[in-house]
């Protein structure tokens, strides 16, 4: 017998969906199928960005002649507060200032001011973020800013930790340097990300 009604000829590629999710189907390879993934993947998140302009609490924002420049002063003063927290911490780590005062020391006071301007300005970033949603999908500085802050975040409560925490005797001052380099180049990039946005 030869091969039964389901099965294909030989060489001859069937029209599969390539993701459960979409109802869409292609006569084409893995590199073709990976280009349609990324491309729903990123209609997606455009949607999304929509949604989030469209929501109330964007609509809101937009109408209100007051609401906005009140979240964005907030947002600014708690950029403010965690430089300034993340700065005193970097500058000692750089042997700059406080130098009578061990780094974990000076970590451990500046924790709950970082800690709590990092939510604040979380909060009313996110606030910003839906009046002008659409704006920042389309924004260079959007997503340099969005890249840095998850970066920064997450050295600051990794490495940076570990070596604030560590005794001084272990830490040698060029990886101390080094880590608060980095520390400030991240943030940096969250603040100058922030700036570009506000001024175009």
């Amino acid at each position: 017998m030869g091969p039964g009604a389901g099965a294909a000829p030989e060489g001859q590629n069937l029209r599969r969906p390539f993701t459960p999710f979409l109802d869409v189907y292609c006569d084409c390879g893995p590199d073709d199928r990976m280009q349609l993934v990324r491309q729903a993947g990123v209609e997606m998140l455009l949607s999304f960005f929509q949604w989030c302009e469209g929501s109330g609490v964007g609509e809101a924002i937009r109408a209100s002649t007051w609401l906005f420049p009140v979240i964005e002063s907030l947002h600014l003063l708690g950029l403010a507060v965690i430089g300034g927290a993340i700065l005193i911490v970097d500058l000692r780590l750089m042997g700059f200032g406080l130098r009578r005062q061990p780094v974990r020391q000076v970590a451990e006071y500046a924790q709950p001011w970082l800690i709590g301007s990092l939510i604040v300005m979380l909060a009313s970033g996110s606030l910003l973020f839906t009046s002008e949603a659409i704006k920042c999908y389309y924004h260079d500085a959007f997503w340099m800013k969005m890249s840095s802050l998850s970066l920064a975040i997450l050295f600051t409560f990794t490495v940076r930790r570990r070596v604030t925490r560590a005794p001084e005797d272990r830490i040698g001052p060029g990886w101390s340097r080094t880590v608060a380099l980095v520390s400030l180049a991240l943030w940096s990039g969250v603040g100058i990300g922030g700036r570009w946005i506000g001024f175009s």
